[in-house]
């Protein structure tokens, strides 16, 4: 399936869940949060249904997202039900790692194939006044988990945030010298208005920043070739080095032409554009007794519909939803 600019688009994130047991500064505030009731929510079986129309259309690779996906209780239920589908040829997930030393084995097993792990600092003190909740430890231990269960390589996400965490890229960066990790440096995004979108703006670090600062403590950094021209990350390694150390820059060098993304929020939307307000309801039509061919036509619409990029240059972004309610 096209889009109207002659993209593919065959990749679905799916956000599963709301809800977050960490409160990182630039996602979620601590206080005035309202979220999704649980009846809104998308059930395991509509996400499946979901999921069989993109297929249909020509979607092959699934990442499920939250907030924090891992609090569903029946996200195994969720990842086998989609990786039993014909025509998947990947089903990854994006999390913090924290309820992981139960989950990973469990979720490989169901049919996890990767997983990427948010973690933006490896310093216990400065985690805590960033991502706020939560501990350097049991996240250490998910990523153990992670490994022993086979989801491999491991790949590290790490939001960069001036005066929080700026410093400490190069110890991150150093996990990709020394391990098969991929550490992966993202750039705020301003979503949602209010205290986290505002910082987004003050606290924004532009990804060659990063990049040289890295390569002043640790060395060059070598290109690898893409063989995704869709991948957002623009990698590189270290001579010498396993892992690969990758920069996700879509406010100073946007990727929007190369963008093969739909995303459905927890309470059943198409939403066409990270950084755009526009969405389309599928829950509507899945609640009203509509099967596949009825969803993926709404599927079909909102791929038509999708904009050539953001307008970020312009001043534009979402003023409707925050990252946690968007999944990333």
């Amino acid at each position: 399936m096209k889009d109207r600019f002659g993209r593919q688009i065959d990749y679905l994130r799916i956000s599963v869940i709301d809800h977050c047991n960490l409160r990182c500064v630039y996602c979620m505030p601590l206080r005035g949060l309202s979220f999704i009731p649980s009846p809104e929510l998308l059930t395991a079986a509509e996400i499946e249904r979901v999921a069989e129309a993109a297929v249909a259309v020509g979607f092959r690779k699934f990442r499920l997202t939250g907030g924090e996906p891992t609090l569903r209780p029946d996200i195994v239920e969720i990842v086998a039900r989609i990786a039993a589908l014909e025509g998947v040829e990947d089903v990854a997930m994006t999390t913090n790692a924290v309820l992981l030393p139960r989950l990973a084995q469990p979720l490989a097993a169901a049919g996890l194939g990767r997983i990427n792990i948010h973690v933006d600092t490896f310093n216990p003190e400065r985690l805590k006044k960033i991502m706020r909740f939560g501990t350097l430890e049991e996240i250490e231990r998910g990523i153990a988990a992670a490994e022993e269960a086979g989801l491999r390589p491991i790949k590290i996400n790490c939001v960069v945030t001036r005066d929080y965490n700026d410093g400490d890229v190069v110890d991150v960066a150093r996990r990709a010298l020394e391990r098969d990790w991929h550490t992966r440096f993202i750039e705020l995004m301003p979503l949602g208005g209010g205290e986290a979108a505002h910082l987004s703006l003050s606290q924004f670090v532009p990804s060659r920043e990063t990049r040289e600062r890295i390569e002043a403590a640790l060395g060059p950094l070598v290109p690898v070739p893409s063989a995704n021209p869709a991948d957002e990350s623009r990698n590189y390694r270290f001579e010498g080095g396993p892992g690969i150390v990758g920069f996700i820059s879509p406010v100073s060098e946007p990727y929007c032409g190369t963008c093969n993304r739909m995303r459905l929020t927890a309470d059943g939307r198409f939403h066409l554009c990270l950084l755009n307000d526009d969405e389309l309801d599928v829950k509507k039509v899945l609640r009203s007794g509509g099967g596949r061919a009825e969803v993926a036509a709404v599927l079909a619409r909102a791929v038509g519909l999708k904009p050539t990029g953001h307008r970020l240059e312009e001043g534009i972004s979402t003023e409707e939803r925050s990252m946690f309610q968007i999944g990333g």
